[in-house]
């Protein structure tokens, strides 16, 4: 069993008065088992959504054909319940039971027509680039922030629709997005100078992350997204494509801290970091380990045990 070698130091949070009856979502990808990572982020979204009066829904991320599981996605609705975090909206059964709006894997349609829009607008085009091509026309790897930027190599080459399933939604160049992070404060994002035209849908017909979260959010009303620091430098993209698709009042969004060993990587499962089921095995309670998460992200100064119930006690 292998759990994370360090804690983050205790901070006092900057969340400002958040009004009664805003949505969050907790929203995991079935591509492994749930691990302390994942725990930690519960432990935000359901303490911020039971502290400030908001709903949390529970969203299953299965974009990924490639990689998702039926079996995980089963695990993971079996951690929630023993976490004893229950959702607002459809709860663990409802998953279960079938088809659902909240899997995106039921919803190919909704995210079909959302594109259909954004290319009769003349907003988004067909793109022909593997990652190899991109990789060499950004210069073999040139990228901001570790992120290779697609050049716009398809742009204007107008390229028939039915010769790939790939499309690029193009991101106006020279502006920013500007937000602030409740709790990393002011920001400003430059979608095009970070990422290029952004990929919706790749070549083999999946959707991407991208693009199925902003319509999920927009979709299901969503108005506070709360999660990982890594996951900031998505932000100015996603509310652009949010008021492309229509939306003039995109989300607000927290970054909390990841676990991070001290070499700087995140915990992984894949890495040997140690599953929630391997510590239910091992005969640990869920305030237990709801009571390391909060420890090991900064919001309390020791691993004592809290409940699903205390979780708002964090945050107010």
């Amino acid at each position: 069993m292998r759990l994370p070698d360090r804690s983050l130091p205790q901070t006092p949070m900057r969340l400002p008065s958040l009004a009664p009856g805003f949505t969050t979502r907790f929203a995991p990808a079935p591509t492994g088992l749930l691990h302390l990572g994942h725990a930690v982020n519960a432990v935000w979204v359901w303490g911020i959504a039971r502290a400030h009066g908001g709903r949390v829904l529970l969203r299953v991320e299965d974009h990924d054909r490639g990689r998702c599981r039926p079996a995980y996605e089963a695990a993971l609705l079996e951690d929630l319940d023993w976490l004893g975090l229950v959702p607002d909206g459809p709860g663990t059964d409802a998953f279960r039971a079938g088809p659902l709006a909240q899997r995106q894997s039921d919803n190919t349609a909704r995210y079909a027509a959302h594109l259909a829009r954004l290319e009769a607008d003349g907003q988004a085009y067909p793109c022909a680039c593997s990652r190899a091509d991109v990789a060499r026309a950004a210069g073999g790897g040139a990228a901001t922030g570790g992120e290779v930027r697609y050049p716009g190599t398809c742009r204007e080459r107008a390229i028939a629709p039915d010769a790939t399933q790939a499309r690029r939604v193009r991101m106006r160049p020279g502006t920013a997005e500007t937000f602030d992070d409740l709790r990393l404060g002011p920001q400003a994002q430059d979608p095009d100078a970070q990422c290029g035209d952004l990929l919706v849908r790749d070549r083999t017909g999946h959707w991407t992350y991208q693009f199925a979260v902003v319509v999920d959010d927009h979709e299901q009303g969503v108005d506070l997204v709360i999660r990982g620091e890594d996951l900031l430098a998505s932000t100015g993209r996603q509310l652009r494509l949010a008021r492309m698709l229509g939306r003039p009042s995109p989300p607000r969004f927290l970054h909390h801290p990841l676990l991070r060993h001290p070499d700087g990587r995140k915990l992984s499962k894949s890495a040997g970091d140690t599953g929630l089921a391997e510590l239910r095995a091992a005969g640990h309670t869920r305030a237990e380990v709801l009571g390391l998460a909060a420890h090991l992200s900064g919001l309390q100064p020791s691993a004592a045990p809290i409940g699903p119930d205390a979780l708002a006690d964090l945050f107010r």
